[in-house]
Parts: structure tokens; C-alpha cells; sequence
């Protein structure tokens, strides 16, 4: 289960825009959460998720029952989201509408059933693949989303993104190319869990822009370009921690496939305005400093590239070992 959905992407320009708030109800939200720096729910979000997809593949490989684990998620979901609306205001919302029958079975009925479907498919495939190739799979996401979207007529499929998605696609498919124990099963579970996730993403942004429905929006507590390097950072550390606790190994085609994925990822939710904006303004910066600075710069530039470079091969020389240990019956 990946925890930490309640936050907003940037997207390019032609890309499908996802529910935002405005000033008057972002204060009226975290009012309860004043004197919270961002910095402290991003980590949060970083390290709850990572632990809790380390701890749920953990457990699967000891308690082969996906159903029942995310029947467990559900139950302190249910749980957790009435003590917050007991003891805060993050849920007021709720109060300003009618709920009836009709509303519920076409609105928050198919939402959670396919909420449900999501965390069955997502967990199944913990018995089948590595936790580093499910994340390399979950890149994805963004093109089930804008799939979803598309077929709800939410939005309309450009030039710009259908090539951009195709990046995406691309190191995918290459990444997978590269999986030494590829299972068809565990894959097509992953790839349902993001459809479905897709889909209750869609539908939530549709109820979300409904005025009729005065639901609580998403919550943002930082920048799209924060969350979208931090999901980036989180990636590659799952991955490195999947290599580090169970030997998982990651073929040198799946790190240029997973790179060519998340570099297509960041563009598709940064856009290239913010892409192009971030280089104007390194580049201002860099034109701020002066001579001895920018040799220090430099000099630490080339002392990173290095830390690099010798972490490439590293794990190039770590990777081709575990494949002549395989090759050779584990000795």
C-alpha cells in the first residue's frame, strides 16, 4: 500500500489538471496545522510510505494473504479518519453536505470499491516481484491517470503529452525487459492496481469539481517541484533499499530504463515552463557569483560527479556478481 496521496501535481500546460484549493479554503484547512513547516509533512510523507511498502512486502513474504492485510488497512483507515473527525476540523466539510442514498451509491460508493480494488491488486503483487521492480512499474501511474481522465472526458489528449507519456512507456518497457525474474502474474496485478487507481483518482477529481458537491479538496503544503523530486528520491531509495535488504538484482538496462521513466515523470509533472524556469534560474544564480565561488562550485561539482560515478560501478560490479552467483546456483 503506498501511503501519501493527498497532495497536488504540477503539470505541464496541455496536461490534465488535477483539483486545487484556493487561498480562503487552504487557510480554513490548516488552520488546525499553523506553525507546520512543509518540510516536516514531506519527510513524513517520504518515510511513512517507504516504510509501510517495506513492512507490507515483509509481512507478505511471511503471511501470504494480501486480502486480509488490506481488509487490516481498511479497518485503521475507517478508524483513523473518525478520530480525525471527532478531534479536528480537517473534515468539516462533510457537515455542508446532504448525504443521501442516491448521492452515496453514485458518488462515494464507486470510489471506494475501486479504493478497494487498488490496495487487493497493489498488494498481490508483493508475492511475485521485487519491491525495486513494482516501483520501476509504478511509473506508470501518470499515464493510467491521464488514460482515465481522457476516457471520462475530464480532458484532451495533446501532441505534447501522448509523446512525453510515450518517454514514460518507453523506459518502462525497458526496465521490464531487464527484470531477471519477471512474473506475468505479479505484473498484470500491478497493472490493475493502477488502473484502478487511476480511475478512483479520476473520479475523485470529477466529484471534486462538481459544485453540487462541496467536498474537501486535495491539500497542498508545498511546491508541485518539492513533491515531484521527493517522489523521485523515494523511488530510487525503495529500490536501493530492495537491493540492500533482500538482494534484489537490478540490471544496468532497468537503471537506464527506470532513469529514462522518472526523467519523462518529472518533465510530465513539472511541465516545461517550470523545467525551463529552474535552468533561468541556476543560471542566474551561477551569473551571481563571483570567480573564487564558482571554482569552490565546481570543485564540488566534480568531487558529486565522481561520488557518482564510483556509486555506478559499484553497483554495476554488485549487480554483475549477483548475476554470476545466480549463473552459478547461488554459490
Amino acid at each position: 500500500m503506498d501511503a501519501g496521496h493527498g497532495k497536488n501535481h504540477g503539470r505541464c500546460q496541455n496536461a490534465p489538471p488535477l483539483p486545487r484549493t484556493t487561498h480562503d479554503e487552504e487557510q480554513g484547512i490548516n488552520k488546525d496545522c499553523a506553525g507546520v513547516p512543509a518540510a516536516v509533512y514531506v519527510a513524513s510523507w517520504m518515510i511513512l510510505s517507504s516504510v509501510v511498502i517495506l513492512f507490507n512486502k515483509w509481512i507478505l513474504d511471511r503471511a501470504r494473504y494480501p486480502i486480509l492485510l488490506t481488509c487490516y488497512h481498511l479497518v485503521f483507515a475507517t478508524i483513523m479518519t473518525q478520530i480525525l473527525a471527532c478531534t479536528s476540523s480537517l473534515l468539516d466539510g462533510r457537515h455542508s453536505i446532504r448525504m443521501t442514498p442516491k448521492l452515496y451509491i453514485r458518488a462515494i460508493v464507486p470510489i471506494g470499491v475501486l479504493y478497494s480494488l487498488s490496495l487487493v491488486c497493489s498488494n498481490f503483487p508483493y508475492l511475485y516481484l521485487s519491491v525495486a521492480f513494482i516501483q520501476m512499474l509504478k511509473g506508470t501511474a501518470s499515464i493510467a491517470v491521464f488514460l482515465a481522465l481522457c476516457s471520462l472526458r475530464l480532458t484532451s489528449p495533446t501532441l505534447r503529452v501522448v509523446l512525453n507519456l510515450l518517454v514514460i512507456v518507453f523506459g518502462v518497457v525497458l526496465a521490464s525487459l531487464g527484470e531477471i525474474k519477471f512474473h506475468a502474474i505479479g505484473f498484470l496485478y500491478q497493472m490493475g492496481g493502477i488502473i484502478f487507481e487511476a480511475y478512483r483518482l479520476a473520479f475523485i477529481q470529477k466529484l471534486l469539481s462538481d459544485e453540487k458537491y462541496k467536498m474537501d479538496p486535495l491539500i497542498g503544503k508545498t511546491s508541485s517541484l518539492v513533491l515531484t523530486l521527493c517522489g523521485v528520491l523515494k523511488n530510487i531509495s525503495l529500490i536501493a533499499a530492495s537491493m540492500f535488504i533482500w538482494g534484489t538484482v537490478v540490471t544496468p538496462i532497468q537503471f537506464v530504463g527506470n532513469g529514462i521513466a522518472l526523467t519523462g515523470l518529472v518533465y510530465y509533472q513539472l511541465g516545461a515552463e517550470k523545467v525551463r524556469s529552474i535552468f533561468e534560474t541556476l543560471l542566474a544564480c551561477l551569473e551571481g557569483l563571483s570567480r573564487t565561488d564558482r571554482g569552490r562550485l565546481a570543485i564540488v561539482g566534480s568531487l558529486a560527479m565522481c561520488c557518482v560515478v564510483f556509486s555506478a560501478i559499484a553497483a554495476a560490479c554488485w549487480v554483475f556478481d549477483g548475476e554470476r552467483n545466480i549463473a552459478n546456483g547461488g554459490v
